[in-house]
């Protein structure tokens, strides 16, 4: 899986502030998820202020409010896997961080920012390959029980423990 990097303008970070904890994910997800083998897949990850985010969950989500990140695919689930491995790259989707609010929250949890990064990246991808934690609480909890176990093999915690003793 190749990915396209865009920082907007008015984001101070250097690149590689973001591109070792996501190359980290993807590599680590498209060798290890099925839906995202292929190596034609691509996708655009775009790092943009919390305004910038804000606009795009209002429009796409109907939430006025920042996130830490969106995704938007392109490859309807059932279609990865009827992909051949040799051609033109085949656009997966974007993700989209929302820089300020995925700094906050590092900071809030105590964890590193490429940690929080790689688990965002993580999650970005399960739904760019069709998963989908709102649909229901089993597919939920696939998700969730997939996205742990992807970041174990990265050493990174179980995100979901803290969420999980507050409820």
């Amino acid at each position: 899986m190749d990915l396209d990097l865009i920082i907007d303008s008015g984001i101070d970070v250097s690149e590689s502030t973001y591109m070792f904890p996501i190359n980290r994910a993807v590599e680590l997800v498209s060798s290890n998820v099925s839906e995202l083998k292929n190596k034609r897949l691509l996708v655009n990850v775009m790092i943009t202020s919390d305004a910038g985010i804000q606009r795009l969950n209002l429009k796409w989500r109907g939430k006025d409010r920042p996130t830490n990140i969106l995704s938007f695919p392109m490859v309807k689930k059932d279609e990865l896997f009827s992909l051949v491995e040799k051609g033109p790259s085949v656009m997966l989707g974007d993700l989209v961080f929302g820089h300020e609010t995925l700094c906050s929250e590092a900071k809030l949890k105590n964890i590193s920012l490429a940690d929080h990064i790689s688990h965002l990246t993580t999650h970005g991808l399960l739904h760019l390959a069709g998963y989908d934690h709102e649909i229901n609480d089993e597919e939920a909890d696939k998700m969730e029980e997939l996205e742990i176990r992807l970041l174990a093999m990265m050493g990174i915690a179980d995100p979901y423990i803290a969420i999980d003793a507050r409820e």
